[in-house]
């Protein structure tokens, strides 16, 4: 009777007290984790004529001037090969597309803004003016484009054009994570869904 009673005391202890506080951890790890991730936007274009199920064998350009240090090159097309394996693509010598890889940083103003205004009045009549000032430093984005390249056909048949914020600075184990987002996000498009 002691054992039953202990049990369900322990449990009640547990959905009173511990099940809430997980609830809250979670939530809490949640917001985390969606607020610290910077968004990453993608553009997509690509022929309207060409048959994708045409294309099962890929390779990269020998002459990729990506814009990316070596170890990032190697992160984004190690993020790009494993991707494309999973949609079943092998990548072969003799390929039916050869991929090329683009990339550039650009500075993004600072949103934050300090609002100063003037005014004065006399009579019914008034003015103003106001002056938004800058705080704080330019956001680093980097813009990566991956095109789709068929020179026995169509020529470039796809393309993918991503943004998201960079820092310079990140250890390498958070650079590969967010190439391997920025290559998933960008992989959502591919093949094009028809309408």
């Amino acid at each position: 009777m002691t054992n039953g009673f202990l049990e369900i005391l322990n449990g009640f202890i547990f959905v009173i007290f511990i099940n809430p506080i997980m609830k809250i951890i979670k939530l809490f790890i949640l917001i985390l984790c969606v607020s610290s991730c910077a968004p990453i936007y993608v553009k997509y274009d690509y022929e309207k004529t060409t048959n994708f199920s045409d294309y099962k064998t890929y390779n990269f350009f020998s002459n990729i001037d990506s814009g990316l240090n070596e170890l990032d090159e190697e992160r984004l097309i190690s993020a790009l090969e494993t991707k494309l394996n999973i949609m079943g693509l092998q990548k072969t010598e003799h390929a039916s597309f050869l991929i090329d890889i683009k990339s550039e940083a650009f500075d993004e103003n600072s949103r934050s803004r300090l609002g100063v205004g003037v005014g004065g009045g006399n009579n019914g009549f008034g003015g103003g003016v106001s002056v938004g000032i800058p705080i704080g430093q330019p956001n680093v984005n980097r813009r990566i484009t991956v095109e789709f390249v068929d020179d026995s056909k169509t020529g470039l048949f796809w393309q993918a054009i991503s943004e998201s914020a960079f820092k310079h600075n990140e250890k390498p184990e958070k650079r590969e994570v967010r190439f391997q987002a920025i290559v998933e996000k960008m992989m959502e498009g591919y093949p094009p869904k028809s309408k």
